[in-house]
């Protein structure tokens, strides 16, 4: 496959008809925007058949920051849609032989560290609790994501005692403190 081929199928593939692939192939920039697009059609899909594909394709681009920023962005759109830690676990272990391809050692680590976010993030979701040690697994992001969408008051208490920032303490300790998230 060539990168000309590659963007053209999967522009033809999401129906984006009006970027033009030249003009993609000249810059990384407007084929990042257009990878953008194709990962939203692709989230928006209630097939998940072809994810795996698609992320081997945008993977094969050379410019690997602009592929891993549409993997991440499609990682982090299907998180929200699964109905559980199970079925994310499952559709994320079928991009892990692509993933596994990038040459790029800090790419496919940030891609993966997303995934294991997301997992965590899940199972808390589903009412695990995690301990300090598994907390201290998760990046800034995660715990800051949970600092701010839990309503766990276990969770919040947690974050609020062993978050790895000053920041991310305070806003879970607050968040705790809420009347509302109490009641519930």
């Amino acid at each position: 496959m060539t990168l000309r081929s590659d963007v053209a199928e999967l522009l033809a593939g999401a129906g984006i008809l009006d970027v033009d692939v030249a003009d993609a192939l000249a810059d990384e920039h407007v084929r990042s925007a257009a990878y953008q697009r194709v990962v939203s059609v692709t989230a928006s899909s209630r097939s998940r058949d072809r994810d795996r594909a698609i992320v081997a394709t945008i993977l094969r681009d050379p410019h690997e920051m602009g592929s891993k920023t549409a993997v991440v962005a499609l990682v982090d759109r299907i998180a929200v849609q699964v109905s559980g830690p199970a079925e994310f676990r499952q559709w994320s272990a079928e991009l892990l032989p692509e993933i596994d391809q990038l040459k790029a050692e800090g790419c496919r680590e940030f891609i993966l560290r997303r995934i294991h976010d997301w997992l965590f993030y899940l199972s808390v979701e589903d009412g695990h609790v995690p301990t300090p040690v598994e907390l201290a697994k998760v990046t800034y992001w995660m715990q800051r994501v949970l600092a701010e969408q839990s309503t766990s008051p276990e969770v919040l208490a947690l974050l609020a005692g062993s978050g790895c920032s000053k920041k991310i303490r305070n806003m879970a300790k607050d968040r705790a403190g809420n009347r509302e998230l109490r009641t519930r």
